[in-house]
């Protein structure tokens, strides 16, 4: 079992000594990886609703918490740091330049040596796509096809693509990541998502926790496409007993993140970052499993 830290570019970790503190606490703690949010604005009196709260608004309803360019932030955490690898959690796809991305990502993954974990979702938010003019109906099929994409630009020698919104020959991205690509995590809690990680994912991660239902959808997903269902890697939120980590290590369940940022209602916050040094003990417990 390996263990994240997650919101780690939103509130006080703007702030560029707090976020130094963070991350080397975590990685000497022994934590795997870091994870970051993803919104370039938070239109203010927003109607969309978020899907991770009962009132439909993050954090309290609140749109003045920074949140920072997540790739820039994790370009700012490579380099105070040696192993701790950084995921986006999630990256919202459909709402970037596929290319520009690809080039963005892989420049980090060499930089850092092959530490970026790649956490994507079609995004929710309809007011941000439409300060952003981008569409916002057809995002799932952008998604995907982002994607196949950028997987072209990281792996070709000689990258060409024609799809519906992207088109390219012959089209050099250089660097390329470490391992000429890097994992794509899917996120989100809904059937569709459980689908596209079975279909083209190298991880699931249920934002609300472990459900044995759509883990089992994306292994069924992946047998129909052909996939080796357990290559799909399953990333969780830390559950509220600690216990019962064994059980969801059974269902598949291999890392397990840990919020940072008390404002998001999810159990198990670390509400300092003197608390980081305290999972190393539990983080040993459970690293076999």
């Amino acid at each position: 079992m390996k263990f994240g830290l997650r919101y780690c570019n939103a509130g006080r970790y703007v702030h560029s000594a707090k976020a130094v503190e963070l991350l080397q606490a975590g990685e000497e703690a022994g934590f795997e990886s870091a994870w970051t949010v993803d919104h370039v604005v938070v239109p203010e009196g927003y109607e969309s609703a978020y899907p991770y709260s009962d009132d439909g608004k993050m954090a309290g309803g609140k749109n003045d918490m920074p949140i920072p360019d997540c790739l820039i932030w994790m370009a700012y955490a490579a380099a105070v740091t040696k192993t701790i690898k950084l995921g986006t959690g999630v990256l919202i796809v459909p709402q970037r330049n596929p290319v520009v991305t690809a080039n963005q990502i892989a420049t980090l993954d060499h930089m850092s040596g092959g530490r970026v974990l790649l956490g994507i979702g079609v995004g929710w938010l309809e007011e941000e796509f439409s300060a952003l003019s981008t569409p916002f109906d057809d995002r799932g099929r952008r998604t995907d096809e982002h994607i196949a994409a950028m997987r072209e630009l990281w792996s070709s020698d000689s990258p060409t693509f024609d799809g519906e919104f992207t088109q390219f020959n012959g089209a050099h991205c250089l660097p390329r990541p470490v391992n000429r690509s890097v994992p794509i995590i899917v996120g989100g809690h809904s059937k569709m998502a459980a689908r596209r990680a079975g279909r083209l994912g190298d991880g699931f991660f249920p934002a609300r926790g472990a459900s044995p239902e759509l883990i089992e959808l994306v292994r069924q997903t992946a047998r129909e496409h052909d996939r080796d269902p357990d290559a799909i890697e399953i990333t969780t939120s830390l559950p509220e007993d600690l216990d019962t980590i064994p059980d969801l290590a059974k269902i598949g369940v291999s890392r397990l993140l840990i919020p940072v940022l008390p404002m998001f209602g999810v159990s198990g916050t670390i509400d300092r970052v003197e608390e980081v040094m305290a999972w190393r003990d539990t983080i040993e417990k459970y690293a076999d499993l």
